[in-house]
């Protein structure tokens, strides 16, 4: 937790030295999210697994900062909506664990609510 009070504080300190509070509503910092996902799986398209293997090794800064970019966008709305982002992992893990239970789920991919 120490750590991530310290990047959010770090990232906090950026926005602040820019004034970009302004531009950091929910509504963007979720747009943003949703870009800088679509940015980390440009990285992939149109790759089979072993393309995908190769550009991971040839190019894993680019891949690194597509996703600490959709971190930093996830760590300032957790945030701004006074989320505790490991507090509300966990929560969605165990309501994970009611809709995905391990004995009708392991080792298939199969939608909660086509489970047998």
């Amino acid at each position: 937790m120490e750590r991530y009070n310290e990047v959010v504080n770090k990232l906090l300190t950026f926005r602040h030295e820019r004034n970009w509070e302004q531009f950091h509503t929910p509504k963007n910092l979720s747009m943003g999210i949703s870009i800088e996902a679509s940015e980390l799986m440009q990285e992939f398209l149109w790759k089979n697994d072993e393309e995908v293997a190769q550009r991971i090794k040839d190019k894993p800064e680019n891949i690194a900062d597509e996703i600490a970019d959709i971190a930093s966008y996830l760590f300032l709305l957790s945030h701004d909506l006074g989320f505790d982002l490991f507090k509300e992992i966990e929560r969605k893990i165990e309501k994970n664990s009611k809709k995905y239970p391990k004995e009708k789920c392991f080792g298939i991919a199969t939608k909660y609510n086509e489970l047998k």
